[in-house]
């Protein structure tokens, strides 16, 4: 089966609906899907919900969903570094269900080996915890998080041969291979795609398995925070 598309307009056919649950992988501005997202943008779909450790920033990531009011609800742990995202949720106008980092990386590796839910300590006694059922073992105490099944997963690696198995680089590590196995369908873009057997097997960071779509194209190199200062004479 040929997984290679020309764009991310042609991975995505037939795909995008309204309404749609999306795990986003991403980290900070590393590791960002920015050419699916451009893609999601330019179809038009709208109130769908996006499962993604933050939202880029107001003018890159998924900040150009959030100024084109596509979102409608996101699943994030941070929400900094984004203006419009604070002032949408702010006003009420964006639905944000907040999840602890590692109870959100967890929760989309859960439903991509197919468990429903998990207990965690993390949470506990704070508004994560309400309206979650809570659980005793051994004296302490759990609340229970559910696996978060995507209709849709969208990734970026560094790295993958034609068949989606996927090199990630560096933080970029973090949420692409649990986001890109929790969505019924898996599109990645991707800096490099190489023939079947030019990987090191031992070096495969995300299965093909998961790889449903893949594009190959050139990204955007932003740094999110930059500070410098003025070199002394020597």
């Amino acid at each position: 089966m040929n997984k290679v598309y020309k764009t991310a307009a042609d991975a995505l056919e037939g795909v995008l609906k309204d309404d749609m649950l999306i795990a986003a992988g991403g980290f900070g501005l590393c590791g960002i899907p920015e050419l699916l997202i451009a893609a999601i943008k330019d179809s038009g779909v709208k109130d769908l919900t996006f499962a993604s450790n933050n939202a880029g920033v107001d003018d890159f990531g998924l900040g150009l969903l959030l100024q084109t009011r596509q979102v409608r609800k996101m699943i994030s742990s941070y929400v900094g570094e984004n203006a419009e995202f604070m002032r949408q949720y702010l006003s009420g106008e964006l639905e944000l269900e907040f999840a602890p980092q590692g109870t959100l990386a967890e929760r989309m590796r859960a439903a991509g080996h197919g468990i429903p839910g998990f207990y965690t300590k993390t949470g506990v006694g704070t508004v994560i915890a309400e309206g979650k059922d809570h659980k005793d073992f051994n004296g302490e105490t759990y609340i229970l998080e559910e696996g978060i099944f995507a209709d849709l997963s969208i990734v970026k690696a560094w790295k993958a041969d034609t068949s989606g198995n996927a090199i990630f680089r560096k933080a970029a590590r973090n949420f692409n291979p649990p986001a890109a196995m929790c969505g019924k369908l898996c599109v990645m873009e991707v800096e490099e795609i190489v023939e079947v057997g030019e990987l090191d097997p031992d070096n495969i960071h995300l299965p093909g398995i998961y790889v449903h779509r893949l594009i190959q194209g050139s990204h955007e190199k932003r740094i999110e925070q930059r500070t410098t200062r003025i070199r002394e004479e020597a």
